[in-house]
């Protein structure tokens, strides 16, 4: 069985030049046959042409000059079927259809064009026909290729005229091409399926390398190695270079991975660490209970959980079910958070402008998240008053929410939304809060189909524009504050 592609493709290459070597070779043996029959019918119609020519002028059948037995045996029969000249060697002709010759046309009859008729006299016929048959020349008989042509001579006698020529250089030179074509296949087909294999070797052997390299770093678990490119470009080298882009994106992968573990493992460690100290002095010294902090540390702990497996399903492609996806009506959504954010005396006054009722992708509780995320980071830096502005373009929700914070300088702006990153101003004024708030709100975006960015708002604070694809639109909203 051939179950190397090395293998398969010797077998199928070989197969292929055999039939089309079978297929010429025999296109070529037809194709000369027939040339060498053509030739061979050619030069026995010469010779009987010019033995009758010689009768048509008036030469007596005695007297004919014929050509030498051994390459064109000629026979003269006349119209009783009696054989008047023929070489003395020439013993017998068979096989060629010997027959009498017609009578010749009364003269009232010679304009007559019946080709059964015997052609005017002194005249050669133009009709010639061939038949394949045998000649005995000297007690030795072969094969011959002969024409029959009919002649009147001048005093009105009629006759047929046999000239062979021999089959045997025609069959010689047949045979001969179709034996070397016969030991010559072979041959080919043996070199056709070396070099084949060979050059399918070469072509498969950085292949081979790469699955070795591929084995080797799969066994060593190290996604720092790559798999080596060709330099030729073709599609081994494309393969080697799409290897080498998706083991740099498993590393970026794996090392997000760990970074990610290492964080999580050390945004969790000081609050268990905070609640297993208040419950072992609470064990020791009930009356010292902490019973406030010991449920803030619970109460983060709940949310950190929450977030990070929010984030490990992001990462996982999680998608929303049928039944969650029903589009979202964000003007409502947005007036029914900000008119909860403004209810809560915190210090911050959020100014709502919805100008569109854009209609979003579905869950709601994603785009809640979202909108969550961002007022609360910008209730955190705000100094008194927030902005939420609703808009469409482009087939876009455009949301924006702005703050009079001290904003976020520019070289920092992308790494706010890497996760469990928290600015030094960040650090300081933030309670509990472990950097995923801004993070999720991304991915949570991008897993949309959307884009959010950071960048200055007009008063100096920090101004982060969502633009997510919208489903359909509802109308036009009215402009406000509220």
């Amino acid at each position: 069985m051939l179950r190397s592609v090395r293998a398969r493709t010797t077998a199928g290459a070989t197969v292929v030049v055999a039939g089309a070597l079978i297929a010429i070779g025999l296109a070529v043996v037809l194709l000369l046959r027939s040339s060498l029959d053509e030739r061979t019918d050619l030069e026995a119609e010469v010779t009987a042409r010019e033995v009758a020519a010689q009768l048509a002028n008036g030469t007596q059948p005695a007297r004919l000059d014929l050509p030498d037995a051994d390459e064109h045996p000629v026979q003269v029969v006349d119209a009783s079927g009696r054989v008047r000249a023929a070489d003395d060697d020439l013993r017998a002709i068979a096989g060629a259809g010997v027959r009498p010759a017609p009578r010749a046309p009364a003269a009232a009859e010679e304009d007559d064009d019946d080709d059964d008729e015997a052609p005017p006299r002194g005249q050669v016929s133009t009709r010639v026909e061939h038949a394949t048959g045998t000649a005995t020349v000297e007690d030795q008989t072969a094969e011959y290729r002969f024409a029959i042509v009919q002649v009147s001579t001048p005093s009105g006698e009629t006759f047929n005229v046999y000239a062979g020529t021999s089959l045997a250089t025609t069959r010689e030179a047949v045979g001969t091409v179709a034996r070397a074509m016969l030991v010559g296949l072979p041959v080919l087909l043996v070199v056709v399926a070396g070099v084949t294999w060979l050059v399918t070797r070469r072509a498969l052997r950085p292949v081979e390398a790469i699955r070795a390299e591929l084995a080797a770093i799969t066994s060593s678990g190290d996604l720092t190695r790559r798999v080596p490119e060709p330099r030729s470009r073709d599609e081994v080298a494309n393969l080697a270079v799409t290897t080498n882009a998706t083991l740099a994106a498993l590393e970026e992968s794996a090392e997000r991975q760990r970074g990610f573990v290492a964080d999580a493992s050390h945004e969790l460690r000081s609050p268990i660490a905070s609640l297993r100290t208040q419950l072992e002095v609470a064990a020791a010294h009930p009356e010292l209970l902490d019973l406030d902090g010991a449920v803030d540390d619970v109460v983060r702990l709940q949310h950190l959980a929450a977030d990070l497996l929010l984030l490990a399903r992001l990462d996982a492609g999680d998608r929303p079910a049928p039944a969650e996806a029903r589009p979202v009506e964000l003007a409502d959504l947005v007036r029914d958070e900000a008119f909860r954010r403004n209810a809560v005396a915190n210090g911050v006054e959020f100014d709502l402008s919805v100008r569109a009722s854009p209609r979003v992708a579905g869950p709601r509780g994603r785009m809640e998240r979202v909108l969550g995320n961002l007022l609360d980071n910008a209730q955190r830096h705000a100094e008194h008053v927030g902005l939420i502005t609703l808009d469409e373009a482009d087939g876009h929700a455009v949301l924006e929410v702005a703050d009079d914070g001290p904003g976020v300088p520019a070289a920092e702006r992308e790494r706010v939304f890497e996760r469990f990153v928290r600015l030094d101003d960040a650090r300081g004024r933030d309670e509990g809060g472990a950097g995923l708030g801004l993070a999720i709100a991304r991915d949570l975006v991008r897993a949309q189909g959307g884009t959010l960015t950071l960048g200055a708002a007009p008063g100096g604070g920090a101004r982060f524009v969502v633009r997510v694809p919208v489903c359909g639109t509802t109308g036009s909203g009215q402009a406000g504050n509220r």
